[in-house]
């Protein structure tokens, strides 16, 4: 058991104003006796007020002043509280203020050299917000509340370039953050099917009278998956595709909001996809050929065959062109 957990376990065993020997502890927590009087050392240097007294009817026990279990985490753990805060800030989480609210309470618990380390340790990383209206945060929270409440929501949505806003009724099932923005997947009420809708261009938002009942176990994620795999040309036959390319690079490549469901297997200097042959016919020259000579494709021949005849192609076009 890790030391925090047998820390833990110690302040269960001393609830209540009960008192148990070194031993006793030792025994139950399967440590040694020194390893129990150095949890007591850290328990009093985090303000618990515990108590080892010695004599015929003396023990270890916590003073009745004590009212409240307190959270233990180590140095790693606070950091990486506060690092997802640090995400969860970056990308426009609609409980922001809750949750720093909650890391504050957390941080109020340590005791000052605990909060310095904590400080030191979190300094070295910042995560970059991007720039979205402030009506997006209350949009979420009604998006999330309506999706567990099962209630039907108008929304007035402006689609990319739309000079008109507009209006349906849907059933949102879920949110999801993909590619730092955020989207509800919805059923909508006009089309009789499941549609995702960017957030950010949800212009206004009203609750109806209307209930709805969630697909039972729904996940937004799963859909966006599900959604990639239906998008697919052609059941099959699948090939897999090998990529070599520096990180960087290979991390471009699998970025890509399609082919990215496809990865099987990556390594730093190579990724493998499985995807069928039409859809890698159809849609991987065009996009693989502008990364040039930093990738090199292993496989499938004919993936490379087809790039080969694509940039030749261009190159061709280009030499019979006169000066």
């Amino acid at each position: 058991m890790a030391k925090w957990d047998n820390m833990l376990s110690m302040l269960w065993m001393l609830r209540y104003g009960r008192k148990l020997t070194a031993a006793q502890i030792a025994d139950d927590l399967e440590i040694s006796v020194r390893t129990v009087y150095r949890y007591i050392d850290a328990l009093g240097a985090s303000g618990v007020p515990i108590v080892a007294e010695s004599g015929h009817d003396g023990g270890i026990h916590i003073l009745d002043s004590f009212k409240e279990t307190p959270l233990f985490f180590n140095p790693v753990e606070l950091k990486a509280l506060v690092d997802a805060f640090k995400f969860a800030q970056g990308a426009g989480y609609p409980y922001t203020e809750e949750l720093e609210s909650a890391l504050k309470k957390v941080e109020n618990g340590l005791h000052e050299e605990q909060r310095q380390d904590l400080s030191r340790q979190t300094s070295g990383l910042d995560v970059i917000s991007t720039a979205r209206p402030p009506s997006v945060i209350p949009v979420l929270r009604d998006l999330e509340q309506a999706a567990e409440d099962g209630r039907t929501v108008r929304i007035a949505y402006r689609k990319e370039h739309a000079e008109q806003d507009d209006e349906r009724e849907v059933n949102p099932y879920g949110l999801a953050y993909d590619r730092n923005e955020w989207y509800a997947v919805a059923f909508c009420c006009r089309s009789q099917a499941v549609r995702t809708f960017r957030v950010d261009r949800i212009v206004r938002l009203e609750p109806t009278d209307a209930r709805f009942d969630k697909p039972e176990r729904f996940s937004a994620s799963a859909y966006f998956r599900d959604k990639s795999e239906r998008e697919r040309e052609a059941d099959g036959p699948l090939t897999v595709i090998r990529i070599e390319g520096d990180p960087d690079t290979l991390n471009a490549v699998c970025s890509h909001w399609h082919l990215r469901h496809y990865l099987t297997d990556r390594t730093d200097l190579e990724a493998r996809f499985l995807l069928d042959v039409p859809t890698m016919n159809k849609y991987l020259p065009m996009y693989l050929v502008t990364f040039g000579t930093a990738i090199h494709i292993r496989e499938p021949l004919e993936l490379k065959r087809r790039i080969r005849e694509m940039a030749y192609g261009i190159a061709k076009h280009y030499d019979d062109e006169s000066d």
